[in-house]
């Protein structure tokens, strides 16, 4: 696999940007490490938390070796605190990550598909709650996704401390997380949305730990999907919210989705 590092001027958020990206590499002489790249490959857009960046992925777990198993590329963007979303201050971190960024890798790197079912985006935390926001945005566009201790239920997230910060980025007015339920950056009123209108939904991987402080509220959003008809994966098993069970649950997530 190849790593790069690579810095571009986005016009979304108006500054210049790093991504870290893994591609599929054919070689001959790797030592420990499938190299057996082809010209076209999937894209995983590989999502970080609130407190992490571009680098994360890379640095606490093994995510380039689980990508050279199924010969797939991962781009790794840094989003800040944003939740993903296209903030009021006018950083639009949404437009970034669901529009622009996966057409600058296509630009930057051949064999990146275009394809629906060949792009995947998945993150942990609120990377979790940016991957569906994304594929249930966009589920033309994005095909698969995966949560790991997603923020499912957002409108219910009632850490006060986090208030002065999201009326920086959901509304300047807003009292309380309640105030986000039925909006755009309602999962719940997503998944319903694309229920009511008869729109497939992307395959989609959701696990949480029994021991994880988001677990309600990952049970509610599958009790939702459920309520809906929807198939998708769900898994509870041991964990919290730590990289030891995201390392190991990345690999269940990609076994799911392109196994």
């Amino acid at each position: 696999m190849a790593y790069i590092q690579l810095q571009f001027h986005s016009d979304a958020l108006m500054m210049q940007v790093t991504v870290n990206v893994i591609l599929p590499e054919r070689a001959s002489t790797m030592i420990g490490m499938e190299a057996n790249g082809t010209d076209t490959f999937k894209t995983l857009y590989l999502l970080h938390g609130l407190s992490d960046d571009h680098s994360i992925w890379m640095r606490r777990t093994s995510i380039e070796r689980y990508a050279s198993e199924y010969n797939i590329a991962v781009v790794m963007p840094s989003v800040g605190r944003s939740w993903y979303t296209d903030t009021v201050r006018g950083e639009k971190y949404f437009t970034f990550v669901s529009e622009e960024l996966p057409c600058k890798c296509r630009g930057f790197f051949k064999g990146m598909s275009e394809k629906p079912e060949d792009n995947i985006v998945a993150g942990l935390s609120m990377g979790g709650y940016g991957a569906l926001k994304v594929a249930l945005t966009y589920p033309d566009r994005f095909g698969m996704c995966a949560s790991l201790s997603g923020a499912l239920d957002i409108a219910k997230l009632k850490d006060p401390g986090l208030l002065p910060e999201w009326r920086c980025i959901f509304d300047m007015n807003m009292q309380s997380a309640d105030e986000l339920a039925g909006t755009e950056h309602d999962l719940m009123h997503l998944a319903s949305q694309l229920h009511d209108q008869g729109i497939a939904f992307p395959k989609t991987f959701i696990w949480c730990g029994a021991d994880d402080f988001l677990l309600q509220h990952n049970q509610k959003f599958a009790a939702h999907l459920t309520s809906l008809g929807v198939d998708f994966k769900y898994e509870i098993s041991e964990g919290n919210h730590g990289w030891k069970w995201w390392d190991m649950h990345i690999q269940r997530a990609l076994e799911y989705l392109i196994g």
